[in-house]
């Protein structure tokens, strides 16, 4: 392991679930010697990527928010997928999110909320269920067969317990009825007397980079409007999937012609 994979690996210590850390908690974590884990947390602390907390107790520093919004201003999938929020939010009492797929992880990048007592609320940067819920069927449904294997097998109990299958072979009859439709509805499965709406965002190979989600109260909406709905954010997603895929090409192009004139 080298000097940057260790640095990262001290930046991975931190989540949700534990936010702060103590230099002795660190080493015990990751078997670096007191020496060793002080260098590090020098130069993280000198770039603001880490700062001290509590006293003796570590967190993620302001540098992490100044990259935060370099992100929201240079991501893609927020400059042409806002507006599909925008619109879903106006046309319904709901919530929808934009939401990246990575490193077998769903995670939250923007969200717009316009009910007037919202139920489900996923903030920028917050993680996911991976076997709950429509989002996670939008995306695992555009995995390879190996992916869905291997993350279906990790997950069996969980998508039992969803109604998804409780073998691996029924969770792919599940996702494949998923992708026919190009869009995945759940009802309640994350949170209660909430139901969930998503379709998958794809890159130019057809493997899912991102989805739309919108979320909304059960006695908010009709089995009709629920399908009428569907089909929206099913061709929002599509369109978005477009815009992100013709920008690709164009900076590929841009490349091209700039490397053609050297």
């Amino acid at each position: 392991m080298n000097s940057a994979d260790k640095l990262l690996g001290v930046l991975g210590l931190f989540s949700e679930e534990r936010p702060e850390w103590t230099a002795e908690q660190m080493m015990k974590e990751t078997g670096f010697t007191r020496p060793t884990l002080y260098r590090y947390l020098k130069s993280l602390r000198e770039t603001g990527l880490v700062t001290s907390v509590s006293g003796s107790a570590f967190s993620l520093g302001p540098r992490v928010t100044e990259l935060d919004y370099l992100m929201r201003k240079a991501d893609p999938l927020i400059a042409h997928g806002q507006s599909a929020l925008e619109e879903l939010t106006a046309q319904s009492q709901c919530s929808a999110f934009l939401v990246r797929w990575y490193g077998r992880k769903i995670l939250c990048v923007s969200s717009l909320v316009s009910a007037r007592a919202p139920v489900t609320s996923y903030p920028r940067g917050r993680p996911m269920p991976l076997a709950r819920g429509a989002i996670s069927r939008a995306i695992l449904a555009w995995l390879s067969k190996r992916e869905q294997e291997e993350i279906g097998g990790s997950n069996l109990a969980e998508f039992a317990r969803m109604g998804a299958g409780e073998t691996v072979d029924q969770i792919h009859a599940t996702l494949r009825r998923v992708r026919k439709e190009g869009v995945a509805i759940a009802y309640g499965e994350v949170t209660p007397g909430v139901v969930g709406i998503a379709a998958p965002i794809l890159d130019a190979g057809s493997a899912p980079a991102a989805a739309l989600c919108m979320t909304v109260a059960e006695t908010e909406v009709t089995p009709k409007q629920t399908t009428d709905l569907a089909s929206r954010v099913r061709d929002l997603a599509q369109g978005i999937s477009a815009k992100l895929i013709d920008t690709d090409n164009t900076k590929h192009s841009a490349q091209e012609n700039r490397m053609e004139t050297r």
